[in-house]
């Protein structure tokens, strides 16, 4: 029988004298239901291929290898590598990288673990720190993956899942749901960490869409049309766009006009399709 999520951690932390560093963002999910949960979320099979990014001390590599294939984890601080190795010395479908996962070839990594295959998962507990950048390294390697499953803070949760017209939708929001198809799962209460944050966590969900479902002629300038047209959010699309291509206004206004949009548009009412319409276009038109 698996010993509960919290004596393993705890027996763990006891027996190596260990502590949380806060320079690693480490806070340690003690709830065996929330755990279930992620794994559920991730949708594994006993054909899952698996990559786990910040281990930690096991709790949810624990599941995870039970429901899956092979799991490769990354994992940064040598002190939890060793724990680790220990851990799942006897299991052939665990492996482990003692590094950083910003700084790897995530494509080398998954030929040499898992072979010529693709529709990877990915799941991790993210450092609030580095949320954003492991998130963008995933996707810049997502002809490999298929499913990714963060946790992350709650705030950055409903900002990469906010749909048009709310308070939480931004530039970041469209970028990634440009890439991917993102839901927001369930929200994880602060309490059930040791140490505890200072916030409430969230899962959420990310599909990787096809090159074929994601059709940007240049992609390269629809992400920089996006960030500037969300430069400062409570400014019209007109005077955004004005700031950023130096073109007038008035043309600006024309362009919005020909293409069905009034003048008080503003980024945050821009769905993600109407986004690549628009960045399109504003290319071939106006520059």
């Amino acid at each position: 029988m698996r010993k509960s999520t919290q004596n393993h951690v705890r027996d763990l932390i006891s027996s190596n004298k260990l502590h949380a560093k806060k320079r690693f963002g480490q806070n340690y999910l003690l709830d065996d239901n929330i755990l279930e949960k992620i794994v559920k979320t991730a949708k594994l099979t006993s054909k899952s291929n698996v990559i786990e990014i910040g281990p930690g001390l096991g709790s949810l590599t624990r599941y995870l290898v039970e429901s899956s294939n092979n799991l490769l984890a990354y994992e940064i601080d040598t002190d939890l590598s060793e724990i680790l190795l220990d851990m799942f010395k006897d299991r052939e479908d665990f492996s482990l990288k003692s590094t950083d996962f910003l700084k790897v070839d995530i494509p080398k990594d998954i030929t040499e673990t898992f072979g010529d295959v693709y529709g990877v998962t990915v799941v991790a507990n993210l450092p609030y720190y580095i949320t954003t950048p492991i998130i963008m390294k995933c996707l810049e390697s997502s002809s490999r993956l298929n499913r990714m499953v963060f946790m992350m803070q709650n705030e950055v949760a409903q900002r990469l899942s906010a749909k048009p017209n709310t308070k939480a939708y931004n530039a970041l929001s469209v970028m990634i749901q440009y890439k991917t198809k993102t839901k927001y799962e369930f929200k994880v209460p602060r309490t059930v960490f040791m140490p505890a944050p200072d916030v409430d966590s969230a899962i959420i969900s990310m599909e990787i869409i096809s090159r074929s479902e994601r059709p940007a002629k240049d992609e390269a300038f629809f992400f920089d049309f996006v960030k500037q047209s969300f430069k400062q959010k409570r400014k019209t699309l007109i005077n955004n766009l004005h700031a950023a291509y130096q073109i007038p206004k008035e043309a600006i206004r024309t362009f919005l006009s020909e293409e069905g949009y009034k003048d008080t548009l503003r980024a945050e009412g821009i769905t993600v399709k109407e986004f690549v319409k628009l960045s399109d276009a504003f290319r071939n038109r106006m520059l």
